[in-house]
């Protein structure tokens, strides 16, 4: 099966190289149109960062910060998360109003969490466990009705074919035996599993490609002809890129980190916004994978505004849980995801499927619209009058969920919308019927 798989993935490859070679050549699909179409109207998803890592409670980076590899890889042999339960986890993230899941299928340290013939490290052969995570989470997806996209790291800190980049120096692998050739058929072999065993893929979400980005010799990722390979076998799949720069061709999703499109508080974000859909990434607390001493769990009403604050940039918020090493989502994530899909059931219309706010955020929150609906999403007013600085002709305004009318007046530039009293909540939606002609 081993060399059934690298066959397919190297013909795929090859057959890729030519019409990749143009790296401009690239015309999407009919299938990733109506693919990226979807998951622009989804606009929430979550991301789920898990592996060995987690039984060290230090985060995902854990093993760059000093560990040696080999010590590290002795962790897989006591990992078995007695109570992860796939259909828990899945109906809690659905129940939230999240449309997709991203799993992290292989992160930096090496480790597979599906039963991969590419290497025995990996979640079935590795562990007391035994059980493909990833099987699992794609049945239940299928059976629950939400979408899977899997992470994939483009680096790795255990192999010593990867060429040695800007991160992992100090595990103890040997940068002269380095061979991309090697390591990347490794890679598209492993691409091509997920791809062929687990049903549909919504997106591979890919990271890792900053690692060589400020090298004095440029690095070749071969990334055309890999996202050809992806696109070939499964038409619909998306090909998103955590790379911090402007989408590269062969690419469906633009991603930010920890930012909304048009912000750069933490420095990973600062690219021109694109036409294609956009995602912004951003942690529940304030490390990706699971870490003990990090309770500092944003509350709800702050998740909320973040949720609001990415749709009103056209852009979907996919938020991240770190699970525990026992198989459980931390008892106050499932709280922050129950609580937000109590919000999404009553205001989701005002997210899901929408474009982006007709003007720039205000001071008092932003906007999103669907049609000739435009839903002022009120969050931080700090008056009674708040100032819509539309174009759209408004036909009348009223309260969002229970249709109690709001005064308005036209001015220069927009509309006074004139509330009651200031609003209390994460959010107080008005809904304007505003139609651009």
């Amino acid at each position: 099966m081993k060399r059934l798989i690298l066959a397919i993935a190297a013909a795929l490859s090859l057959g890729a190289n030519a019409k990749a070679a143009d790296t401009k050549a690239y015309v999407p699909s009919p299938e990733i149109m109506q693919a990226r179409k979807e998951f622009a109207d989804s606009r929430f998803g979550i991301f789920l960062h898990w592996g060995i890592y987690s039984m060290m409670g230090q985060g995902e980076w854990y093993l760059n910060y000093g560990p040696d590899a080999r010590e590290y890889a002795k962790a897989a042999s006591g990992f078995y998360p007695s109570k992860f339960n796939a259909h828990d986890w899945v109906k809690a993230i659905k129940d939230s109003g999240a449309k997709y899941i991203c799993l992290t299928s292989r992160h930096h340290d090496g480790f597979s969490m599906w039963d991969t013939d590419q290497s025995d490290y990996n979640i079935v052969d590795a562990t007391p466990f035994g059980r493909d995570i990833i099987k699992e989470i794609a049945d239940e997806c299928k059976a629950q009705g939400i979408k899977l996209h899997l992470y994939y790291s483009h680096i790795d800190w255990t192999r010593d074919d990867y060429p040695q980049g800007r991160t992992g120096h100090d595990t103890g692998r040997d940068p002269s035996k380095a061979d991309w050739p090697h390591y990347y058929d490794f890679m598209n072999a492993q691409l091509t599993e997920l791809l062929t065993r687990y049903g549909d893929i919504g997106a591979i979400w890919f990271d890792g490609w900053w690692d060589h980005d400020e090298d004095a010799t440029p690095f070749d990722w071969q990334l055309p002809e890999q996202y050809a390979m992806i696109h070939r076998l499964q038409p619909s799949c998306l090909v998103g890129n955590n790379h911090h720069q402007s989408p590269f061709p062969g690419e469906d999703i633009q991603i930010f980190e920890r930012d909304i499109p048009g912000q750069n508080t933490a420095g990973l974000s600062g690219q021109e916004i694109s036409r294609l859909p956009l995602e912004t990434c951003q942690t529940m607390n304030g490390m990706w994978g699971y870490k003990i001493m990090d309770q500092n769990y944003k509350d709800t009403p702050t998740l909320i505004r973040y949720l609001v604050g990415t749709a009103g940039m056209g852009a979907n918020l996919l938020l991240n849980i770190g699970p525990q090493p026992n198989g459980e989502l931390p008892e106050t994530a499932l709280e922050r995801l129950k609580e937000m899909g109590e919000w999404m059931e009553r205001y989701g219309e005002t997210i899901y499927a929408t474009e982006g706010s007709d003007f720039p955020a205000q001071t008092w929150g932003t906007s999103t619209r669907k049609g000739d609906r435009l839903f002022a999403h009120i969050m931080t007013p700090e008056s009674r009058h708040i100032f819509v600085p539309t174009t759209a002709k408004v036909k009348g305004a009223k309260e969002f969920g229970t249709d109690r009318k709001v005064k308005f007046s036209k001015v220069a530039d927009g509309v006074i919308l004139e509330l009651d009293a200031l609003p209390e909540g994460p959010d107080h939606i008005v809904e304007l019927d505003a139609p651009l002609r």
